[in-house]
């Protein structure tokens, strides 16, 4: 068929001139418009679920609504882990389905058994909510507003209703989260003793407050031919109008609000704070939807950001805290330059073995129009512009023109010996151009189809690895195949119209100096080797075997550390905490990291927002850092970071990337590599394993920031009913603890609207009744039938301790070590844990350990990549015997499998000791490529055995007529990954790196010992 193909294409060649063209610009519009990010999306569909459970205590919450959330979630269909955190006041639960499942479908299956539960919740629960459609590989950007001539107050209602709703009004975002500042309120601070003396009860004057604030509908009046709305204005709109409210009469004088309250303006309770250059601040955190151009999003942010700034006099926003887009910016313009300076080394070796710059145009060709074709089957599949499908196109750059190198090298040197006959003898171009293209067509085909096999085990990969590099395996298998059908269309093509000339044809006809050079000494190295063809073949047995030795010895992670140029900082103090001491470390660490050079901006989140769906404490802070290394290297300058901070008293450390630390917390829901997970039912004994853990495994080599989850007892002030004393007047507990709540939780009576905004208006006792143990104690409470009396009369009060926040996965209760690893292989510091925790650690009945993170994901994805690794050398050797039709012959080219394996050993050893789940995708990639070789060269051999040539002639002849593709394929294929493989630290390579590193290696071993070993073995076979 591809014989009718290439006929078809030099009976038609402008059309296939034109065809390539448009097919080119048809390529060259879609990049122009494609998404641009910096991965596949690998956001795993989760549905998030935070409910309110006001007034109750971490254990009321995991019993009374966490517990029932997960249970109807549990059997959902495609749900593959629910995860859960509950504390004191409020319940998440994460609910995470299997990759690829439609977010939308997901959510309808959330919200489909929401009612369900909700029927079941205690009264006071809040409706439980899913947050938005967005994750934390959504986040996009964090913006930092200060200001130094507002207050705290007024740049909170600021960048809520200002910065936040303009925000939100860009297409693409899914939401914005404030924390930071004081969240304005009007509050109603009511005095007990003046309650007492003017006989007002707390919820009464709850509700003498909630009716100062009301409007009322009045119908429609129809007079002097005009319709005029009745309305009753009784709204508020300042303090001053809440304080005359009437509350009652009292021996004819009037009893206001203001006589029994301070009414006020004033900072609602904070459960997070924010902070910028150790300075008090506002950080919004914006998360994009799913499938939107980051990059785009992002100006359109910047252009929103500077308008603001314009109509924003004295508020400062900085918006280069943490951005996505650098990292992707980054990373796409080095992969951009990796591939022209790849390409620069293809132009280079072609120029300098052809030395002929026509030869070398009609090879380049191939680059291009293999590269746009590929750009337009990821845009049909739905893919991005990103790291991944820019990687595959860097990692098959020299291979693009194989193809056409090979098919332009035979038409060449058919073309120069056609010349060198007599003129009657000569045939025309065109016969000698397809004759020469049929010649070697078997073997580019077979040998292109055994590259793009080898590539199939990328699409094997399932989670997150199998999302990250299909697009890499997409663009490389495109790219591939579509050379191929350039060598066979567009190639031939323009062999006929460039290499047509006598004088072109007749200026080489010996051979170019370089092709003559190599054939002299290839020639020499040839003669000896086939002397003692067993020597050379057992010292190439010895260096293998010595190879597979070799790697017991090397590492083994998941995926390359990124080079992010930015840090997260999880700093976790003791549980119970306050805020303000909470603050007073985030201070002292950011002011330590701003006293390092490569650090000019820090932002620190304490706490949680009011909107945000993570279920952190105000005794724990996340601190951003983007950093600029001048001279040094990252992993230096992240233990210098560890040690300033070692000062922090009281306080685990544990640092990170974003967008690294952000997979980690995927796979593992933990912010770190490795996750220790205990589960079991108690929770101090959960803690006592933790720490246990912590203290055993903290020696291991290679270990860092090693962290127990704070999961501990906290102080607890519990109010009891004394129910007989409430009986006796004629109370119920349900009045005392709408009491209590109103008193010392506050309870909304309403909104007050200033303009289109509106603030909660508070009903609470004053702060000196309810800041001290002494104050609630003697605090007073409204009794049924008039008067008051103090709620320790009314209740036991006394101080207890429970769980600040309560972790669960798999429907059972769990605490976390977490750790990272410094200068090590991931595998090989998990390994030791485990060791160290099975003869160490003694587990309680119906206690037990899981251990997740990178390296979960790295173990089952290295046994999936084996298994299919093992068929796809079975289908390359089915593909060999297709075309040979010869056992022998095949196992004959399979022997550059072995000796691609040495040079690909051999480099990782030598450079990182580390085998990756990109390096090991480059060993399997490594087989078809170096296995092209092996079939140029015996196909050769059997063409020459079939006209009757034999002995060592035929071995030396096939092998020099074949030396010139050989060693220009494998030099394009090798040169245009050495940029690849020697900027593996710079952003957007960290994944490819290693596959060109191990392909390179390999390679440089097959490419030298095929053109050896080959021959020698070809020579024993053929003598028995």
């Amino acid at each position: 068929m591809l014989n009718k193909i290439l006929t078809l294409s030099l009976h038609n060649r402008l059309v296939v001139l034109l065809g390539a063209a448009l097919l080119s610009a048809a390529g060259i519009y879609l990049a122009r418009t494609m998404n641009v990010d910096v991965f596949p999306d690998l956001t795993a569909p989760t549905v998030t679920i935070l409910t309110e459970a006001h007034g109750m205590e971490s254990e009321e919450v995991e019993k009374l609504v966490t517990y029932q959330l997960e249970t109807a979630m549990n059997g959902s269909p495609n749900v593959r882990r629910i995860r859960s955190s509950s504390a004191s006041g409020i319940s998440i639960v994460w609910v995470e389905f299997e990759w690829g499942t439609d977010i939308y479908r997901a959510r309808q299956i959330v919200s489909e058994r929401i009612p369900v539960v909700q029927e079941s919740l205690p009264e006071g629960v809040g409706t439980p909510t899913m947050a938005p459609i967005s994750s934390i590989m959504g986040e996009i950007m964090l913006l930092g507003v200060r200001s130094d001539s507002l207050s705290p107050m007024e740049l909170r209602t600021l960048s809520d209703w200002v910065i936040r709703p303009r925000i939100k009004s860009i297409g693409g975002i899914a939401n914005v989260i404030v924390i930071g500042g004081d969240y304005k309120q009007y509050q109603v601070l009511a005095n007990p003793e003046k309650l007492k003396y003017y006989n007002v009860g707390l919820q009464e004057l709850l509700q003498k407050v909630a009716e100062s604030n009301r409007n009322a509908p009045g119908g429609i009046l129809n007079q002097h031919g005009n319709q005029y709305l009745i309305k009753g204005s009784g709204r508020a709109h300042s303090p001053d109008q809440i304080r005359e409210a009437t509350l009652k009469q009292v021996n004819g004088q009037t009893v206001k609000v203001g006589d029994v309250a301070t009414v006020q303006i004033g900072a609602a309770d904070k459960i997070g704070d924010g902070s910028l250059n150790a300075s008090p601040a506002v950080i919004l955190t914006l998360s994009k939807q799913p499938e939107v151009n980051t990059l785009e999003l992002t100006d359109r942010l910047d252009a929103a950001i500077s308008d603001l700034q314009r109509t924003l006099p004295g508020v400062e926003i900085k918006n280069h805290i943490f951005r996505q887009a650098n990292f992707i910016d980054a990373s796409i313009d080095n992969l951009n330059r990796t591939l022209l300076e790849g390409a620069f080394f293809v132009v280079l070796v072609l120029f300098i073995f052809l030395m002929n710059w026509r030869t070398t145009v009609i090879s380049l060709v191939a680059i291009p129009i293999s590269l746009l074709v590929s750009i337009i089957v990821l845009k049909l599949l739905g893919y991005t512009i990103n790291t991944m499908s820019l990687g595959g196109m860097a990692i098959a750059i020299g291979a693009l023109v194989d193809d056409a190198i090979i098919d332009v090298e035979n038409v060449f040197k058919r073309l120069r010996e056609n010349i060198r006959r007599p003129k009657g003898e000569r045939l025309p171009v065109l016969t000698v151009v397809k004759d020469a293209s049929i010649e070697i067509r078997s073997s580019i085909i077979i040998a292109t189809l055994i590259i793009i096999v080898s590539f199939i085990p990328l699409f094997f990969l399932s989670g997150m690895e199998g999302r990250l590099l299909r697009p890499l395996g997409i663009a490389f298998i495109t790219s591939v195949l579509t050379s191929l059908l350039v060598a066979v269309t567009v190639t031939p093509v323009l062999c006929s119209y460039l290499l047509r000339r006598e004088d072109v044809l007749t200026k080489q006809a010996g051979g170019t100096r370089v092709e003559r050079w190599l054939q002299e000494h290839y020639t020499r190295l040839l003669d000896r080797v086939l002397k003692v063809p067993k020597m050379a073949i057992g010292i190439t047995a010895g260096i293998f075997l010595l190879s597979l030795a070799l790697i017991t010895q090397l590492g083994r992670s998941f995926l390359p550390e990124f080079n992010e140029g930015s840090l997260v900082i999880s700093a976790v103090g003791v549980p119970g905490m306050s805020l303000e001491e909470s603050n007073k470390n985030g201070e002292l660490i950011e002011r330590l990291l701003l006293e390092m050079p490569e650090v000019e901006v820090v932002t620190r989140r304490t706490g949680r927002a009011e909107l945000d769906e993570h279920a952190q404490g105000v005794n724990a802070a996340e601190i951003d850092v983007p950093f600029t290394l001048d001279g040094k290297t990252k992993e230096a300058f992240f233990e210098e970071v560890r040690t300033k901070l070692s000062v922090v008293p009281g306080v685990n450390i544990t640092l990170g990337q974003p967008i690294a630390h952000r997979i980690d917390h995927m796979l593992s829901g933990t912010r770190a590599n490795i996750a220790i997970k205990i589960f079991g039912d108690d929770l101090q004994r959960l803690f006592e394993l933790g720490k246990e853990i912590e203290s055993a495994i903290g020696s291991v080599d290679g270990i860092a920031d090693v962290a127990v989850d704070q999961q501990i007892e906290v102080p607890q002030l519990r109010i009891t009913p004394r129910r007989q004393l409430l009986a006796a007047y004629g109370m119920t507990v349900g009045d005392l603890m709408e009491q209590v709540d109103v008193a010392f939780a506050g309870e909304k009576a309403g909104e007050i609207y200033e303009g289109q905004r509106y603030f909660d208006l508070v009903v609470r006792f004053e702060k000196r009744w309810r800041n001290q143990i002494q104050a609630i104690e003697s605090a007073l409470i409204s009794l049924p039938g008039g008067g008051q009396a103090p709620l320790d009369q009314l209740a036991e009060i006394r101080s207890v301790s429970s769980p600040n926040t309560i972790s669960r996965e798999e429907v059972q209760r769990k605490i976390v070590v977490a750790a990272n690893v410094q200068g090590r292989d991931l595998r090989g510091v998990v390994n030791d844990i485990e060791k160290i925790i099975e003869g160490s650690i003694d587990l309680p009945e119906g206690y037990r350990i899981d251990y997740g993170g990178q390296f979960e994901s790295e173990a089952k994805a290295s046994r999936l990549l084996l298994i299919t690794a093992i068929l796809a050398i079975l289908v390359i050797f089915l593909l060999l015997y297709f075309e040979f039709r010869d056992v022998k012959l095949s196992f004959i080219v399979l022997i550059n499998l072995p000796l691609a394996l040495i040079g690909g050993i051999l480099i990782v050893y030598f450079t990182s000791g580390i085998i990756s789940i990109a390096a090991t995708i480059g060993f399997i990639s490594l087989f078809g490529i170096a296995t092209r070789n092996g079939i140029l060269l015996v196909s050769r051999y059997e063409d020459l055995r079939k006209v009757g040539m034999d002995g060592t002639k035929l071995l030396k002849t096939g092998a020099l007529d074949r030396l010139n593709p050989i060693l220009m394929t494998a030099f394009t294929t090798g040169l245009a990954l050495i940029p690849l493989a020697l900027k593996g630290g710079e952003p957007g390579n960290e994944i490819q790196s290693p596959m060109a590193v191990v392909i390179l290696g390999g390679l440089l071993s097959a490419t030298v010992l095929n053109l050896v070993i080959i021959p020698c073995v070809y020579k024993l076979v053929n003598a028995k």
